[in-house]
């Protein structure tokens, strides 16, 4: 009989960019397809996917990529993945809504195989069958996913916690979770992104309460910026704005084609009248206005930022505005939002935000959750899944002392590949697993020299070196050219870029009096400048060599 094969392309030891492949046999299903926002050491990327290599080069055993849920982290890279791998998608009404979205905006969506799944309704692909079972998280329709295989069940829990209240009145169902408990689960594969925090989650209502109470004690206009995929969060802000007697306006693209679809499909409840063009907003009191807007996370194009930075054209902060950031920073972006909210704060705006506000709480199961979960289920093995590497052992330790034995517990990387059997597991490979940087339409591999080069540039700056030279006559024929961009000295920049001249000339000079040809002068332009620089700043800019002919 084969063996079971787990192999995480992404989400172990990050925060996003999910993605996991499983591999019974002939047959291989891939849980989600997530994307991950990058942090400074990626500069002018948009974001970052998953390295496929794996499953291009097994594309034909390839029989379905299932979704969890709706958020970026899990289905962002679908787009790019689906340009690649013609395979069919399976989610649930909301996520193929959300998704639907995504590939329409890139000209996908005809001829992508979208499935919609309900809960508890198995079916089969390949070999392998599948059920997907409803979890509570910050969004509609979040799924758990069981799929069984002929040597045990594998679960995989997709983002949870554990709501009593939550925002659409759908809660966990424990008597499937304790079903599949009793069947016998092989692998339980469980989110980890809050392994660390004692206690239980926070429910979705209190954000819902403290949301009403941010706009209903505003004097002015209130601005309200969280995901585009938050439906559970835009709707209780809308219904916060009506309780009020305010009008809602929506910016932000992908904010206005998700409430679109929403609220065709039936996800938002929102009276005709409660939303107002943008438009149209600006010519109602403050007092009367609620904006919804991107921009949660400090996107740089967000709408949020584009207003914080006092470029948007159609709205700019005044005194008096409350700015509510419903959503916490990712790991990365801490830095981005604070650089937001105090431009906000500059302009006179009183800015909401989770640290001096409820008005928000992850969607994410604490220790108790967690242990409960395991409870449940009894896996053999276990896999955390979804953290970086400190919440996935949290995790760990966390399955260890509900009883899975600690040699059943694999606290996995991207990469690896971990074999099961009935009885026995061990990692045995690894696969690529890498980030693909995507900057616009572009994809750059995390390991490209222009990486490289941008984060050279961004540490140092640039000095450009140019000169005129002869090839008939012996010598540089003009004077060599220092230049600098993004570089200054602790003392006199013009004075070292001068003498970076006269060390280029002299080193021209040189390079003719010794025959040297166009490309070994320019390489030894390079070093003798860049060895000045740093004898005289101890700093190591990036040095470009022009030469032309004269």
């Amino acid at each position: 009989m084969s063996a079971l094969r787990v192999i995480p392309l992404g989400g172990l030891g990050e925060i996003g960019k999910n993605m996991m492949a499983l591999e019974y046999g002939g047959d291989i299903v891939v849980i989600d397809a997530g994307l991950l926002f990058p942090d400074e050491s990626a500069p002018g990327i948009d974001f970052a996917i998953p390295d496929i290599t794996y499953l291009l080069d097994n594309y034909p055993r390839i029989r379905a990529i299932l979704i969890t849920h709706g958020h970026e982290d899990h289905i962002g890279a679908l787009p790019w993945v689906l340009a690649d791998l013609d395979v069919p998608v399976y989610a649930s009404r909301l996520a193929h809504g959300l998704i639907s979205v995504k590939l329409r905006e890139r000209g996908l969506l005809r001829g992508a195989k979208l499935n919609v799944v309900e809960p508890y309704e198995p079916f089969r692909v390949g070999g392998l069958g599948v059920e997907f079972f409803r979890v509570c998280h910050s969004i509609p329709d979040a799924m758990g996913i069981a799929i069984t295989t002929p040597i045990g069940m594998v679960v995989h829990t997709g983002d949870f916690k554990i709501d009593h209240t939550p925002a659409d009145g759908k809660v966990m169902d424990f008597s499937a979770l304790a079903r599949m408990g009793s069947e016998g689960v092989l692998l339980l594969c469980s989110d980890s992104t809050y392994a660390e925090a004692e206690g239980y989650t926070p429910s979705e209502q209190v954000v819902g309460e403290a949301l009403d109470r941010a706009i209903g004690e505003a004097e002015g206009r209130v601005m309200i910026a969280t995901f585009a995929s938050l439906i559970s969060r835009i709707q209780q802000i809308v219904d916060a704005a009506v309780k009020h007697d305010r009008k809602v306006a929506v910016v932000g693209r992908s904010m206005v084609n998700n409430v679109k679809m929403a609220r065709n499909m039936g996800y938002l409840n929102v009276p005709d009248e409660a939303i107002v063009p943008l438009n149209q907003a600006g010519k109602l009191p403050l007092e009367k206005l609620v904006i919804v807007a991107t921009g949660a996370q400090g996107e740089p194009t967000s709408a949020l930022v584009r207003i914080a930075n006092r470029g948007h054209p159609d709205v700019e902060v005044v005194p008096g505005d409350t700015v509510v950031i419903s959503a916490s920073p990712i790991p990365g972006n801490e830095t981005l939002v604070a650089k937001t909210i105090d431009n906000l704060s500059r302009q006179g705006a009183r800015v909401l935000y989770s640290r001096v506000a409820l008005v928000h709480v992850h969607g994410h199961g604490s220790r108790e959750e967690l242990k409960m979960m395991l409870s449940v289920l009894k896996p053999r093995f276990f896999v955390p899944v979804h953290g970086e590497y400190r919440h996935l052992a949290a995790h760990a330790a966390i399955a260890q002392a509900t009883g899975v034995a600690a040699e059943n517990t694999f606290v996995l990387e991207d990469g690896d590949v971990l074999e099961l059997t009935e009885t026995d597991g061990a990692v045995v490979d690894t696969v690529p697993a890498g980030l693909v940087y995507i900057e616009g339409q572009r994809r750059l591999i995390h390991e490209s020299a222009v990486m490289d080069e941008r984060v050279a540039l961004a540490r140092g700056g640039v000095v450009v070196v140019s000169a005129a030279m002869s090839r008939r006559q012996a010598g540089a024929v003009q004077e060599a050219e220092v230049m600098a961009s993004g570089f200054a000295a602790a003392e006199d920049t013009a004075g070292i870029l001068e003498r970076a001249a006269e060390e280029a000339q002299f080193t021209l000079e040189e390079a003719m009096d010794m025959r040297l040809d166009w490309s070994r002068t320019r390489g030894l332009l390079k070093t003798r400048v860049s060895d000045f620089l740093y004898q005289e700043t101890r700093t190591r800019p990036t040095v470009l060599v022009h030469l032309r002919e004269d």
